[in-house]
């Protein structure tokens, strides 16, 4: 006879729903160990059917400890579920296991320990309790030293996450340099950043312009030049104008408070993936029927 306090035991180590947990401990004769085991199993039976599914929704966010921080991404299927209490707090858990951590590959991240399991072991029991596919699809560990402080910015509850390091200046400055990378989406910090086959692609499509409107080869160099210049303008952070002053440049702001910026990173949830076409009220119907 499976008891109700058995049953509550295993519901709060796996987090699964009544009925599962007393069918687990049926099938294992009350043995709570292999009753754990049945239900991870099960979750990862639901997890593979829906491995193959979009997950280009989610949530970004950054943890930060003392002189280390971590910023990461985690999907779901649908913006309904990102707004989850369980889907929020497995996304703690896991930004701060793996803070805790040196890991530098999502493949060692997900083989972190996490309360009972791994975060591999938490996403797949998670996955099956809410019912969509979740995946951690991205992170990163950065340090600084003390003379440095960290920038962050969560825009729209976590969908676009930044996170800056500026040393010299304080928080503040950091904070507004990161509301920069944020709203103005620049794909590189500084110009060493960005790939010579870039600015090669760029320039030949400049002078390939120009050309076609008429201008000599001299003139149609120095339109070149002009050209790269604007692209860094519009694309490296540090060049920039910035958005609270267009007067100055980001890093004018930086180096006029003191400060030199050093790094800064920026997600976009679900940024180059394939987004699912599917309307509010479907999102709804696939939560209540459980899909």
């Amino acid at each position: 006879m499976i008891s109700a306090s058995q049953v509550k035991e295993l519901r709060d180590i796996t987090g699964a729903g009544m009925m599962d947990c007393k069918k687990a401990l049926e099938e294992t004769n009350g043995n709570m160990e292999e009753a754990v085991s049945y239900l991870r199993k099960k979750g990862m039976a639901k997890a593979e059917k829906k491995s193959s599914r979009i997950a280009a929704e989610g949530l970004a966010n950054i943890f930060i400890d003392g002189n280390k921080a971590v910023i990461i991404e985690v999907n779901s299927e649908t913006d309904f579920v990102s707004k989850n209490e369980e889907f929020t707090a497995m996304i703690e858990k896991v930004g701060k296991t793996i803070l805790a951590s040196d890991v530098t590959t999502l493949e060692d991240a997900l083989s972190l320990s996490c309360d009972d399991g791994t975060i591999n072991d938490l996403i797949i029991a998670k996955t099956a309790k809410i019912g969509e596919k979740l995946s951690l699809r991205r992170f990163e560990i950065i340090t600084k030293s003390d003379d440095e402080s960290f920038g962050e910015y969560l825009h729209m509850g976590g969908k676009i996450a930044s996170l800056t390091v500026v040393k010299g200046a304080n928080e503040e400055i950091a904070k507004d340099v990161a509301m920069q990378a944020a709203a103005m989406k620049p794909q590189y910090v500084f110009e060493s950043d960005v790939p010579n086959e870039v600015i090669e692609h760029e320039s030949k499509v400049l002078k390939e312009k120009a050309i076609n409107e008429g201008k000599k080869e001299d003139i149609a160099e120095k339109m070149v030049a002009g050209g790269i210049k604007k692209f860094y303008k519009e694309n490296c952070l540090a060049n920039q104008e910035f958005i609270k002053d267009s007067k100055m440049t980001v890093t004018q702001f930086v180096t006029n408070n003191g400060g030199e910026l050093k790094r800064a990173i920026r997600y976009e949830v679900g940024e180059g993936m394939e987004k699912r076409n599917e309307d509010f009220a479907s999102e709804v119907m696939a939560q209540v029927n459980g899909n």
